[in-house]
């Protein structure tokens, strides 16, 4: 049976973070080993499963799981924009040349720390995805003291000349949806871009895609966000330097079908930082499926016992 929010005893809140509001969840024991979730682009702290995450506290580990900023409940930053084209953009980024950006990842990053002081952590394993685990890298390595152990889910160094994402895969990832949509319009364009990332081998059950991507929308929508975001992994440059100086245990998790960030990007981080070990899983893409749920997250508490 899935496990609800209730029976993890979820505690929620919004933490004053570097000048924000951070929205967060914790589940589990306060008395636990604390493991910190950062989603990636566009995400809310909800596309981390509840079930992956009672498997964590299951594991004997405290989760904490949050919005970014300018997604879900935590703080927009409204009314600042971002100069230069969209192509022009992803061109620069593809070529390992970073564009202005009204803030970057190493802010992000800055949000993690002020999350953990807030919620009195001291160090914590952290675990990204996606753009959330090019956060985390850039928090392992200037914050080694407050990592304990870092998990690198389908993520990048974001250095030049990788693989490129997929065409298909690119514009369900940022294709715009046109001024005004529906909910409805919008909750299609959601289905239809968690299928295009999550690849051919797991498909989720249309009517639970559905489901998750209205309860995603009821809770925010707000595409405004996503644009900085988009210019802050775009704006951010390499994070090879960054790799090299991260000294905590660390595993890498990639899916061998991920269509945005191919398996490639996944390599480069684990070649970046020290003593990283590699995990493909075959058959995923771009997501956290159920049926995989168990692999990931003994993936994960393995290199949590390495610290």
């Amino acid at each position: 049976m899935t496990a609800s929010p209730e029976e993890l005893e979820v505690r929620t809140g919004t933490a004053d973070a570097n000048g924000l509001r951070i929205a967060y969840e914790d589940m589990g024991d306060l008395a636990d080993p604390a493991v910190v979730l950062i989603m990636g682009f566009s995400a809310q702290l909800t596309f981390w499963p509840v079930d992956f995450c009672r498997m964590l506290v299951e594991g004997g580990y405290r989760v904490i799981r949050f919005d970014n900023r300018d997604v879900g409940l935590s703080s927009k930053l409204d009314g600042v924009r971002v100069a230069g084209l969209l192509p022009l953009r992803v061109a620069r980024h593809l070529a390992g040349r970073p564009s202005p950006s009204p803030y970057t990842l190493v802010d992000m990053s800055e949000d993690v720390l002020g999350l953990c002081d807030y919620l009195g952590i001291g160090s914590a394993h952290v675990v990204g995805a996606s753009m959330g685990g090019m956060i985390a890298q850039i928090f392992a390595a200037d914050h080694a003291d407050r990592v304990r152990s870092l998990g690198i889910v389908f993520s990048s160094t974001n250095q030049p000349f990788l693989p490129p994402p997929r065409p298909a895969a690119l514009r369900a990832l940022i294709g715009g949806q046109g001024k005004s949509p529906t909910r409805d319009q919008v909750i299609d364009r959601l289905v239809r871009a968690g299928n295009t990332l999550g690849g051919a081998r797991y498909v989720e059950d249309a009517a639970v895609a559905r489901e998750q991507a209205a309860a995603s929308y009821d809770r925010s929508f707000h595409p405004e966000g996503l644009v900085r975001q988009f210019a802050a992994a775009t704006g951010t440059g390499n994070l090879v330097p960054y790799g090299r100086r991260i000294t905590a245990p660390t595993v890498v998790i990639h899916g061998s079908l991920d269509p945005i960030l191919r398996p490639g990007n996944g390599r480069a981080v684990a070649k970046a930082i020290k003593g990283a070990r590699l995990h493909v899983v075959d058959g995923m893409g771009h997501h956290l499926p159920a049926p995989l749920l168990p692999e990931l997250s003994a993936a994960l508490l393995e290199n949590f016992a390495r610290a």
